[in-house]
């Protein structure tokens, strides 16, 4: 016999778990369905940001960024560190503790919020009496019957043609995580976020990288001006980043991968490394959903099809996250499966794409909220923009850590801020005040006028906002 619920929610990341909870605290009785397995083949909520991204990501530039500052940076801080050494197993297993903190966590909040929690894969099966039919594919295989389904699969790494994730040598994000010994030499398909930070990771344990990038212009969705500041850090740090380059034959050698590719200029070269890190964007995932079997509305990239309100073709039918159109931001994810759940329940649930914020978490790390100054150009705005550099922040100073800007763009007539740009220390807890100020229409002159501690690293946000009027304080 079928199990009933007012509202299933196929996927446990970030969309999902949090559709799954929103839905719940409204009223609803709610499944959640989530494959995800531990090492130990336990349920492992959470998705890609989770498991294999956001989070682990994290902890690993944490580690690492430790590690150069012992090898690096604590001897101006009047600190004797000798014989620095990481232990690269020991760095993986406390990941590893934080993904399972992260897990544990979902799981816990699901029994907190009374959401049932199914462990498998979530397919369609067909229309049924009172919503749709859905198997559950686990250890014990389930059938349950929903009103409404939410559809929050997620995404996958997308593969170059004709090289396969190995996992060994040539790898996804997911691999990438679980390199069990420093490379000397590692190659990365990709300069966007993963290859940026897995780059970092890696660079900063010993790793000679290089980074091949097809695109000829640096993070392309970047403030120019912006970006530009980050390669040059980048440059710096010995972080080698190709542009422009056209990739040819990768094949599996004894030694480990060769890269034949094209360089901006032309020129024929060849590139060897112990691992190759692929990360060239992600694809929607729809494989094992049969989508088929109830006329569920897929597009050319094999994503959901939805509309503003993330409404699929069939009725009472919702997806949210990755496997829809949008940026692939698990905070994106969040808020959809927020705004889905409330929808549901009569509610005016709302996503202002405009207000998402992004961030790569190098060092520098990288935020920004808004339009660029190219696009504004492009798009005929007239604006003001003001920059303020963390070189003149006393915070900044006292970290040791001045790299970078903070960058406001503003209205010309009405002074409203439409971009806010920062490379530098702690750029993405920096972002999250352009985000509020956006989100309630506030013009520059609003933040110059707001109190900031002193001294802190916000005040250089305070600082570029004044610059728009072209009267910084301490620059």
């Amino acid at each position: 016999m079928s199990k009933q619920f007012d509202v299933i929610v196929i996927g446990g990341g970030p969309g999902g778990y949090i559709a799954a909870i929103r839905a719940a605290q409204l009223g609803f009785n709610t499944a959640c369905i989530d494959e995800w397995k531990n090492g130990k083949g336990g349920p492992a909520p959470g998705g890609t940001c989770t498991n294999v991204g956001c989070i682990p990501s994290k902890a690993l530039l944490q580690s690492s960024e430790h590690f150069e500052h012992a090898n690096k940076h604590f001897a101006e801080h009047g600190i004797t560190a000798s014989d620095v050494k990481m232990d690269v197993a020991k760095m993986l297993a406390r990941k590893d503790g934080v993904v399972k903190q992260n897990n544990d966590g979902i799981l816990y909040l699901f029994k907190k919020n009374k959401v049932s929690f199914f462990h498998g894969r979530g397919s369609f099966v067909k229309a049924a009496e009172g919503g749709y039919e859905i198997k559950v594919a686990g250890a014990a295989e389930e059938t349950l019957v929903g009103k409404h389904i939410i559809v929050a699969t997620g995404s996958n790494a997308r593969q170059l043609p004709g090289v396969p994730f190995d996992e060994e040598t040539v790898l996804s994000n997911d691999g990438a995580l679980r390199v069990g010994a420093v490379p000397k030499k590692l190659a990365l398909i990709g300069s966007g976020v993963i290859g940026l930070e897995m780059g970092s990771v890696w660079r900063r344990l010993g790793a000679d990288v290089t980074i091949l990038e097809g695109l000829p212009t640096f993070l392309g969705a970047v403030d120019e001006q912006i970006a530009k500041e980050a390669k040059k850090a980048f440059d710096k740090q010995g972080l080698k980043v190709e542009l422009g380059v056209k990739v040819g034959e990768v094949a599996k050698t004894n030694a480990g991968v060769t890269i034949d590719y094209t360089d901006a200029k032309g020129e024929a070269k060849k590139l060897e490394a112990d691992k190759l890190i692929v990360s060239i964007g992600r694809v929607p995932n729809t494989i094992g959903l049969n989508a088929e079997a109830v006329g569920l509305k897929l597009d050319d990239r094999g994503a959901i099809v939805v509309d503003d309100e993330c409404k699929t073709s069939l009725p009472n039918v919702w997806a949210v996250g990755d496997v829809v159109r949008g940026p692939m931001l698990a905070h994106k994810a969040e808020e959809e499966g927020v705004a889905v759940a409330e929808r549901i329940a009569g509610q005016h649930g709302h996503v202002n794409f405009n207000t998402i914020p992004w961030v790569i978490y190098t060092s520098p790390e990288i935020a920004w909220v808004g339009r660029t100054e190219q696009q504004l150009k492009a798009d005929g705005v007239k604006y003001k923009a003001g920059t303020f550099p963390f070189l003149a922040n006393g915070r900044a100073r006292a970290l040791g850590d001045t790299t970078g800007m903070v960058k406001f763009l503003a209205d010309a007539t009405t002074d409203e801020i439409l971009g806010v740009h920062i490379v530098g220390p702690m750029a993405s807890e920096l972002i999250s005040e352009a985000v509020v100020a956006m989100e309630f229409k506030a013009s520059a002159e609003d933040i110059a006028r707001i109190c900031h501690a002193h001294p802190s690293l916000s005040e250089a946000t305070k600082e570029a906002a004044l610059a728009v009027d072209k009267r910084t304080l301490n620059f």
